[in-house]
């Protein structure tokens, strides 16, 4: 059965909300059902939201991906990617699996595990997020909880850079992870892949990634 309460937006298309499950229960369907799943699970001390991406979803998830890893690359920048990792801490009873993550400063204290421990371990130093409908969880919560510095937020195509300070997430003009990267020209990447292919897209993104780094080494 499917339940809401006043504080917690209705459930959306893709989404499954359920009240008043037990932080075994939600680990016991996290075990149950794997890694590999098309399902995604957020939870938040007793309530779980279920969501399965759709292709509106995915597509710009995808494209903020390659985003990250263009700047690695030219900034040479070494980063682990840890996409849909789930992230929980029981502690907290709180659980999330970003659309995709990254170990970007601390990527030498993960590198080489097998598995991730948010309680001994760093949470990812960048989250992606996309939300073309409306979480009925506070996922900046979770992420706020756990210490994730920096959220790459994309909701229905508006992109912001959120960083963490003093507990919350206030929005930002440049990256935390990459200072050299404006908000204004991911926002204008993603309005460009409307009418642009990926590989064109993608090139063009590294070629202004090259003219930045030219221009702050002359």
């Amino acid at each position: 059965m499917i339940t809401t309460n006043p504080k917690t937006k209705a459930p959306t298309e893709g989404r499954i909300l359920l009240q008043n499950i037990t932080w075994d229960t939600y680990e016991r369907l996290l075990n149950e059902m794997g890694e590999h799943r098309n399902t995604r699970f957020n939870y938040d001390r007793g309530v779980l939201e279920i969501i399965t991406p759709l292709l509106k979803h995915e597509q710009p998830n995808r494209l903020l991906a390659e985003v990250v890893r263009v700047l690695a690359e030219e900034l040479n920048v070494e980063i682990l990617s840890a996409g849909s990792t789930t992230l929980n801490r029981s502690d907290l009873e709180k659980g999330s699996e970003p659309d995709s993550s990254f170990y970007i400063k601390n990527e030498s204290l993960i590198r080489g595990k097998r598995t991730i421990d948010i309680k001994t371990d760093p949470p990812p130093d960048l989250v992606i997020e996309v939300d073309v409908t409306s979480s009925s969880i506070d996922r900046e919560g979770i992420y706020a909880a756990m210490g994730v510095p920096e959220i790459w937020r994309c909701d229905r195509g508006e992109v912001k850079f959120l960083q963490l300070r003093s507990g919350n997430y206030v929005e930002t003009e440049h990256s935390l992870a990459f200072p050299v990267l404006p908000v204004t020209e991911v926002a204008k990447f993603l309005e460009q892949s409307q009418t642009v292919g990926e590989t064109t897209l993608l090139k063009a993104f590294r070629t202004w990634v090259r003219e930045q780094i030219q221009a702050e080494n002359p």
